[in-house]
């Protein structure tokens, strides 16, 4: 199953996901091979999901998106089931928007010893990048000159750029001066970072080299299966962890995630009069209709974007 998602340039969450679902399904049905099991055994275990453990609705349907996968891509086998019966009806819900002043009360709650977080939750609002997109950055995809920032390979494979805030840019520096520390013994040492897909092999050198070193590396090195070390970006409940805690702290009682400064990206830059379609380019929505859950908010266009956080703060 790892082989045919890899092939079909599946992300390595949606690989670590899918496989496992998988896992939870075989043990549902008591350790059986899933070529002995049909559409019957699929339906009781997703049923199970809905009666028994009360998963919602997106939850449902991702199991049954990683089973269908398994049956139909992997072991070619037809599944006797009716995807519309068992599919789960997903209703659409109002995304957890900050006000500006939530927004800089909750980035200036963070602990100091949290400053990497803290500032990843400020690009999170200054760019409207998801999570893994912000710690996927190489060093590379963040052009201070041009106040962007380049994100590759993200939700659908698909690459795009959004506004760096310049409010952010004199942070965002000094983080590089630190991290090229950590580069250069890192390079000293023989450490290189993961290169996607095959660019390992048409550029053997590119793992150690600066660019494509990461924005937020992580503490940690690993070693990977053939014995090179490598360093992996930040971990994405590093992050969470610190967010949680600095909503926490701030007072805030709407249940604020790291998801929730896109949230508030998107529905700000809608306050300030950008029109719906220059919003759906720098948050990489494919379709105007996933748009729809910020049309509380609409307003006339406008040739040059300027980032919510580089607006003045708010006082309170």
């Amino acid at each position: 199953m790892r082989r045919v998602l890899r092939l079909r340039h599946y992300s390595q969450r949606t690989e670590k996901t899918y496989v496992g679902w998988v896992r939870r399904f075989i043990r549902f049905s008591g350790g059986r091979h899933p070529r002995s099991l049909d559409g019957a055994h699929l339906e009781r275990f997703l049923s199970n999901l809905a009666v028994e453990r009360k998963v919602a609705a997106s939850t449902q349907n991702q199991a049954l998106a990683a089973l269908l996968f398994l049956y139909r891509d992997v072991l070619d086998l037809p599944i006797d089931i009716s995807a519309e019966t068992v599919r789960a009806r997903h209703r659409p819900r109002a995304p957890v928007v900050l006000t500006r002043a939530e927004v800089w009360r909750i980035l200036d709650a963070f602990d100091s010893r949290a400053r990497v977080p803290a500032l990843v939750a400020t690009l999170l609002y200054g760019t409207g990048l998801r999570l893994g997109e912000a710690l996927s950055l190489r060093v590379q995809d963040v052009d201070l000159a041009r106040s962007e920032v380049l994100v590759r390979a993200g939700k659908g494979g698909k690459d795009r750029r959004t506004v760096l805030p310049a409010s952010a840019a004199g942070p965002v520096t000094a983080h590089l001066v630190r991290v090229c520390a950590l580069y250069v013994r890192d390079s000293t040492a023989g450490v290189g970072v993961p290169m996607p897909n095959a660019l390992a092999v048409k550029y053997p050198r590119a793992a150690s080299e600066w660019p494509w070193y990461w924005v937020f590396p992580a503490r940690r090195q690993y070693r990977e299966a053939d014995g090179r070390r490598v360093r992996m970006p930040l971990h994405h409940s590093a992050v969470q962890r610190a967010v949680t805690a600095a909503v926490r702290a701030a007072g805030i009682s709407k249940r604020a995630s790291c998801h929730t400064f896109r949230h508030s990206f998107a529905t700000h830059l809608l306050e300030d009069g950008y029109d719906l379609r220059t919003v759906q380019e720098l948050l990489g929505h494919s379709d105007v209709r996933t748009m729809m859950i910020y049309t509380h908010v609409l307003g006339a266009g406008s040739p040059g974007v300027r980032s919510p956080a580089d607006r003045p703060r708010p006082v309170g």
